[in-house]
């Protein structure tokens, strides 16, 4: 979960976050590179250093800021075209849920598991009880068994949703009438935190995402318990 004064982003959760910190840290390297070379020659201008003809209109630095730009774009292309790849592959998923998105909360469907089904709304600021966040906590959590591949198919039944957990680095947008896939792995247990990220209508800010990630026999356990008590 996010929190006051953070400038980085959240600790990664799954592989594809992970490999997205990755991505993020080495664009970063080459824009702090790109800039301080891009200051470095301002300030030589400026100082009337680099101002002879020849050197201006060289061919060599025709050639070189030609070729240079395109090499670096290839050195970030690269990367991410690997991550996009990760992204949709899915290869023989634990368990497959489906998300509906509604104005204003989100619907969960375990149809292969044990025909589990419910809604998720989010908690008034009167029932909280300390610890729990503010517009974040909902009443029933998305609970998935740790270290296992989950498949999620998401739509809307009403308006456009989008689906996001930053830390899982996962955001799918929910369409009526369309089904939108994506796949995640847990690879720690603990309480994960996502808002709607399409804007929905008046009550857009009040649809939030949890996703519990908890051991197999805890994930058993809990969808018993709660396919008794609907």
């Amino acid at each position: 979960m996010a929190h006051p004064t953070q400038l980085g982003l959240q600790d990664a959760t799954s592989p594809i976050m992970e490999e997205l910190l990755y991505l993020h840290d080495h664009a970063m390297l080459v824009v702090f590179t790109i800039s301080v070379f891009v200051l470095y020659l301002i300030a030589f201008l400026i100082t009337a250093l680099l101002t002879h003809t020849d050197t201006i209109d060289a061919q060599a630095i025709e050639t070189i800021w030609t070729i240079l730009p395109a090499a670096i774009l290839t050195l970030i292309a690269l990367p991410s075209l690997r991550i996009l790849y990760l992204m949709d592959e899915i290869n023989n998923p634990h368990l497959t849920i489906k998300v509906i998105g509604h104005q204003w909360y989100w619907s969960y469907e375990y149809t292969d598991y044990m025909d589990l089904a419910f809604d998720s709304y989010m908690l008034p600021t009167q029932d909280l009880t300390p610890g729990m966040p503010r517009l974040l906590e909902v009443d029933h959590h998305m609970v998935v068994p740790v270290s296992s591949p989950i498949r999620v198919l998401v739509t809307a039944d009403d308006v456009l949703h989008s689906w996001a957990i930053p830390t899982l680095g996962m955001k799918t947008d929910a369409i009526p009438g369309r089904l939108n896939q994506t796949t995640f792995l847990m690879n720690r247990v603990g309480l994960y935190f996502g808002q709607c990220s399409e804007i929905c209508g008046s009550n857009h800010s009040f649809m939030p995402i949890v996703i519990e990630s908890a051991p197999l026999g805890n994930f058993e356990t809990w969808s018993i318990m709660l396919q008794s008590s609907l």
